[in-house]
């Protein structure tokens, strides 16, 4: 298979399944989420083996460093054979702390077990 020497910001982030959809991909470079080699990016920008791009995605940004270059998207097996996930530790802890404190957050109707809890405090001065 012919691998492309340079290829589009927008087609490898798509291709390497970081976006659901090229279109998001580039609204990332649009909106200042997409970095390639610590500058701020286009989506036509070309990029090229060895360049690291960082993703500002939700509370986190990931770090990844091209070491190979397809325009075509890939299966989630293959990504690894294209981008090398460099993000540090502290960026997935920032991840896993905003999923924690999502559920006390948030606004609506309460769960099964906050129901239950409101109920259960409602219900004592009646007894």
């Amino acid at each position: 298979m012919n691998e492309p020497e340079k290829i589009r910001v927008d087609k490898w982030l798509f291709a390497v399944r970081l976006f659901k959809t090229r279109g998001q991909a580039a609204d990332a470079c649009r909106n200042g989420k997409v970095k390639l080699n610590d500058a701020p990016t286009k989506a036509a920008k070309h990029t090229r083996m060895g360049d690291t791009i960082c993703v500002r995605q939700g509370p986190m940004t990931r770090t990844l460093k091209v070491i190979g270059l397809t325009e075509h998207r890939v299966g989630a097996k293959l990504v690894p054979d294209f981008a090398k996930d460099e993000t540090p530790e502290v960026e997935w802890e920032k991840l896993r702390l905003s999923k924690r404190d999502n559920r006390n957050n948030s606004k609506g109707r309460p769960s099964k077990h906050e129901r239950r809890l409101i109920d259960q405090f409602t219900n004592l001065g009646q007894a």
